[in-house]
């Protein structure tokens, strides 16, 4: 694979997580790197709960990106395990300890173990932009039409 862009990434516990695979894309054209749950032991996360679970490392991204963190689909779909925030940003100022905000949106309790995957995280571009304050906006065929209109 060719890697365009290089993400620095620091072990916060090296000794303690040398088990704990590195976030990585796990074929040739995966979109997300999957990231792995750093827990010293099972954690259940009960329906209805909201658990921050560590994966052992913190990023330096490169000014101009972010890191989003999303759910994985097959705990979603098989569990009802998601994000809270989904897409979670890592800024590419912060250099603390990635967290992912598991919530258990299904309907009984899930126990995450040591290693497993829990979300992905995408390297996406960021654009600055201004605001300019204007009197009118150009209309359009939608126009001020709401969630799921399409204007017919």
């Amino acid at each position: 694979m060719n890697h365009n862009l290089t993400i620095k990434l620091l072990r916060i516990r090296p000794d303690d997580d040398a088990d704990i695979p590195l976030p990585q894309y796990m074929t040739s054209q995966s979109a997300g790197m999957d990231i792995y749950a750093a827990i010293k032991k099972d954690l259940l996360l009960k329906k209805g709960e909201i658990s921050l679970i560590p994966t052992g490392f913190a990023l330096a991204i490169p000014e101009g990106f972010e890191a989003q963190i999303r759910p994985r689909s097959g705990l979603a779909v098989k569990h009802g395990i998601g994000l809270i925030n989904s897409p979670g940003t890592i800024d590419s100022d912060y250099r603390g300890e990635v967290m992912i905000p598991a919530i258990n949106l299904g309907n009984k309790n899930y126990t995450v173990k040591r290693g497993d995957r829990i979300a992905q995280m995408i390297i996406k571009r960021v654009y600055h932009a201004g605001i300019e304050v204007v009197e009118q906006l150009d209309t359009t065929v939608r126009d001020i039409g709401g969630f799921g209109h399409t204007g017919k």
